[in-house]
C-alpha cells in the first residue's frame, strides 16, 4: 500500500490526474476508559499533554490511512487527493473520520 500517494490538496501541480474515481470516506471510533477520561481532565486543569489520548489518536490515524489506501486500491486508483482527517470526542468515544477522492495519476509522478 506504500505505492498509494496521499495529497491534502484537490489540485496537483506538475502531476497529471488521468482519472477521477469515487469519493472515499473512512470512520474509526474508539471507546476511552474512565481512567483515561479522569487523567485527561486532571491534565486539562494542571496543564500538560494527554499521552493516552495521543496514543489512541495515532492508532486511529494509522488505521484510517491504511483503510483509505485499501479502498483506493479496490477502485483501481494509485493516489488520493483532497485528503482530510478530522477527530472528535463525545461521551467517552474518540472518533476519526477521513475523506478524499481516489484518482489515477501518471505513474512517473
Amino acid at each position: 500500500m506504500d505505492n498509494i500517494k496521499i495529497f491534502t490538496t484537490p489540485i496537483l501541480d506538475n502531476i497529471r490526474i488521468l482519472e477521477y474515481k469515487d469519493p472515499l470516506i473512512v470512520r474509526n471510533v474508539r471507546a476511552m476508559s474512565i481512567v483515561h477520561d479522569l487523567m485527561t481532565r486532571v491534565r486539562d486543569v494542571v496543564g500538560g499533554r494527554s499521552g493516552a489520548y495521543q496514543n489512541v489518536m495515532k492508532k486511529i490515524e494509522e488505521e484510517i490511512i491504511d483503510e483509505i489506501k485499501l479502498k483506493a486500491i479496490e477502485q483501481g486508483a494509485n493516489a488520493i487527493v483532497g485528503f482530510h482527517l478530522d477527530f472528535d470526542s463525545i461521551d467517552g468515544l474518540l472518533m476519526g473520520c477521513a475523506q478524499g477522492t481516489a484518482v489515477v495519476i501518471e505513474r512517473n509522478s
